[in-house]
Formats: structure tokens, C-alpha cells, sequence
């Protein structure tokens, strides 16, 4: 298991684009595991590589309590979105802190696996916003762009 740090706002890394991955190298297929177990660690439930200083379109998403079905996204595009759902949203690049923010309630994603083979995810709720707000990340966008109203600190875990 390898945790990688994630960077925080105010890092460069986290306001560039990045760029597409053409294959998936041994190199790659670790940082997705250490992406993996860097969310799990932090308890997130997405991260983008920039996150962990790496410009590259690759994105990790769990949203089970469990913490047991990542969904790996190489390459992800929104290819339909639809409805509106307004919540709440954190990042682990600003702990302690959240704020509202208005997503799509529906995105279907088009991308590629950790063995490069097409996959479609369609999500709702959770999922949706977890979508939206990771590809966000490769562009070089955080949620705070989209908070309407201020930044709130989160609940302190017990």
C-alpha cells in the first residue's frame, strides 16, 4: 500500500490541465493503486491524479460505505448529463471545508478501465456529483469556482 500526499489549494498542479494517457504502463497501474489507496486512507470517495501531482486524466471513484466497487476512469468525458441536484461538497485538496454547490443529478461518463477498454458509467445523486466534480479536477478546476453563498467547515470526526 502506498500513500501518496495530496496536494492542497493553492498548488500549481491543482490548476493546470491534464494531459490524456496513451496507455497503461506498469507506472500508471501503480499510481491508480496508490490513488486508490490514497482515497481510501483519507476517506474521500474520488481523486483525481492531480491531486497527487500527476497531470495526468486519470480518476479514482468510490461511493460505497463499504469502500468496496472503485471505479477507475482513464480519459473520463460527461457525454450526457441531465436534472439538478444542490449539496454540500468537500475536496480532500481543502480539508475541513465545504460548501454548496449546484451539479447535474445524472451524468453518464465515457472512459477508458486500467486495461484501456472503453467503459460507460451512468450515476445519479452521489455518483453523479462525484463525476462531475473529479473531471472538474483535470481541467484545473476546484468546486469552490462553484460554491454559491461561503465556504463552511465540515463536522469534526469523533
Amino acid at each position: 500500500m502506498a500513500i501518496r500526499n495530496i496536494r492542497i489549494m493553492g498548488d500549481p498542479v491543482l490548476s493546470k490541465t491534464a494531459k490524456e494517457v496513451d496507455g497503461v504502463t506498469p507506472r500508471i497501474r501503480q499510481l491508480i493503486l496508490d490513488m486508490l489507496d490514497t482515497m481510501y486512507e483519507a476517506g474521500g470517495v474520488g481523486l483525481a491524479a492531480p491531486q497527487v501531482g500527476i497531470l495526468k486524466r486519470i480518476v479514482v471513484i468510490d461511493v460505497t460505505p463499504e469502500g468496496n466497487s472503485p471505479i477507475v476512469l482513464i480519459n473520463p468525458v460527461i457525454v450526457e448529463s441531465s436534472g439538478k441536484q444542490i449539496g454540500d461538497e468537500g475536496c480532500l485538496s481543502l480539508p475541513g471545508k465545504a460548501g454548496v454547490v449546484t451539479r447535474p443529478n445524472y451524468v453518464k461518463v465515457k472512459a477508458y478501465d486500467i486495461n484501456m477498454r472503453e467503459v460507460i458509467y451512468e450515476g445519479t445523486e452521489l455518483l453523479a456529483r462525484a463525476f462531475c466534480h473529479e473531471l472538474d479536477h483535470l481541467d484545473g478546476h476546484m468546486y469552490v469556482e462553484k460554491v454559491e453563498g461561503s465556504l463552511h467547515d465540515t463536522q469534526a470526526e469523533s
